[in-house]
């Protein structure tokens, strides 16, 4: 007899450095059961990176390498992938794509507090201001699976989390 398996959902919680993902995406998994991956992790236990950065002082993402390393886990389903780029991502990859978004004031303070400083720090906060990651993934995906949430508070984290605990209950069932 062969069993089938059921097809489950794929997520891509986005967004700015500090805006809340890592806090999101591993509280989604503890609720949904679904596979945690921080690309960031991923990298550095497979040392999947492609040289340093000088400029912003850390290692630069050899993407190829990161996408064919996650690539079978992707096609089984039930992944939650944190990363702040999205668009080196296959699209086939995500059922669905949630951008979080923080003021640019708490941002700010948040990414200090990580001892971020000068020009990573102001073009971190930029990129919040101008809507990068958004964008980013509006071009990268069907506009129908990309959402932004709010990301300022702990009541917003927790409105999230329902949100989308509630949206991958409701996928679970249409595709099975």
């Amino acid at each position: 007899m062969k069993v089938f398996q059921q097809p489950t959902v794929n997520l891509l919680p986005t967004g700015t450095p500090g805006v809340g993902k890592t806090t999101l995406g591993k509280e989604l998994a503890q609720r949904t059961g679904l596979t945690y991956v921080n690309i960031g992790d991923l990298a550095q236990e497979g040392q999947l990176f492609d040289g340093y950065d000088e400029e912003y002082q850390c290692p630069i993402l050899d993407e190829d390498r990161v996408v064919d390393e996650l690539d079978e886990k992707m096609s089984e389903g039930g992944v939650i992938v944190d990363y702040h780029g999205c668009d080196l991502f296959p699209e086939r990859w995500f059922d669905i794509v949630f951008v979080l978004r923080t003021d640019n004031t708490q941002l700010y303070t948040r990414l200090e507090a990580r001892g971020y400083t000068g020009k990573k720090l102001q073009d971190n906060v930029q990129c919040e201001i101008f809507q990068t990651i958004y964008e980013e993934a509006m071009e990268a995906y069907s506009k129908e699976i990309v959402h932004q949430l709010p990301s300022n508070t702990p009541e917003d984290m927790e409105h999230n989390l329902e949100q989308i605990v509630q949206w991958t209950e409701q996928w679970m069932k249409d595709h099975n």
